[in-house]
């Protein structure tokens, strides 16, 4: 029987902790920050070593959430997404069909964008929605939750938890895989979700016509970019998806990634400030979350449990 290092599971527990109530005293903390000082403190314990703390960062994860908000800081830096949300959201002449549109449509690009990333991109958006047209703040920032979340799930790029099932679970066909099975559960949450919003926002469903005014681009040289990135993703998907289907080759889900960044990042002038402006906070909370966790691991209690359970 392998002893059990109560340490890492205790500090996992304190970040929980901290993550719920946000504020020690008068010091308000992110959750990015709760996560790093776990991290540090599993380190500084002895709970894990620096270089298997190292070694338990996924590279594949980080790497594709960099490029993906490589990509999303630079269509917003352009006005594209402005701009591409007037060709998307035109035709929503309502509350309801405008709730309806965020739901399917970031949860659409969720699927391919990654869900962190929409977030990230969106919340700006939603918010200008709520302005424009008079809606609740709380109905736009649900309805755009609601999208990121279910929306990510029938793709093994829509999240990081799926990103990770796709590299480390050997999955042969990752993209039909997920969608057949997680496509129609998906599509009836997303239905599910909108008769909540509907139920708890009912005020806010008013029948006064809203108009979309058209966005122009700000950049059109980045914008071109932003433009190829996106034929990039979904060509790329495309062609992984026909390729394992009659076993030609395969395209690892991170060169995706990779791919659809090297236009903004090798011929975009402002890239430095591109590069300032993604969310790094989250790629923190990320590399330290693969941290803790593997320190939990390391402290044998999982597997204690998972002992116990099938003995």
């Amino acid at each position: 029987m392998q002893e059990i290092n109560i340490i890492p599971p205790v500090i996992l527990a304190i970040v929980f902790t901290l993550i719920t109530i946000r504020q020690v005293g008068n010091i308000r903390l992110a959750i990015w920050q709760i996560m790093l000082m776990g991290a540090v403190a599993a380190i500084l314990t002895g709970s894990i070593s620096p270089l298997s703390a190292i070694a338990a960062i996924d590279l594949d994860v980080m790497l594709f959430l960099f490029c993906m908000f490589v990509v999303g800081e630079a269509m917003v830096e352009s006005g594209y997404l402005n701009h591409l949300a007037y060709g998307l959201f035109r035709r929503a002449r309502s509350v309801d069909s405008l709730v309806l549109y965020i739901l399917f449509i970031m949860g659409f690009f969720s699927a391919f964008l990654m869900n962190d990333t929409i977030a990230i991109i969106g919340t700006p958006l939603v918010l200008y929605f709520a302005k424009r047209h008079g809606v609740s703040h709380k109905l736009m920032l649900l309805a755009l939750c609601f999208a990121t979340t279910i929306g990510s799930v029938p793709s093994p790029i829509g999240n990081p938890q799926n990103l990770l099932i796709a590299l480390s679970g050997q999955v042969t066909d990752p993209f039909v895989t997920f969608f057949s099975w997680l496509a129609i559960p998906t599509i009836l949450n997303m239905l599910l979700a909108y008769g909540i919003l509907r139920l708890f926002f009912w005020k806010e469903f008013h029948s006064t016509p809203i108009v979309t005014k058209p966005e122009p681009v700000t950049d059109e040289g980045m914008a071109s970019l932003c433009r190829l990135s996106l034929i990039i993703i979904f060509s790329l998907v495309a062609l992984k998806v026909v390729s394992v289907s009659i076993g030609l080759f395969d395209i690892r889900l991170t060169w995706i990634a990779v791919a659809a960044a090297l236009p903004v990042l090798g011929f975009s002038r402002d890239r430095g400030r591109i590069l300032r402006k993604i969310d790094w906070h989250t790629l923190v909370f990320f590399a330290s979350m693969f941290v803790l966790m593997q320190a939990v691991w390391e402290s044998n209690l999982i597997q204690h449990y998972i002992s116990d359970g099938s003995g």
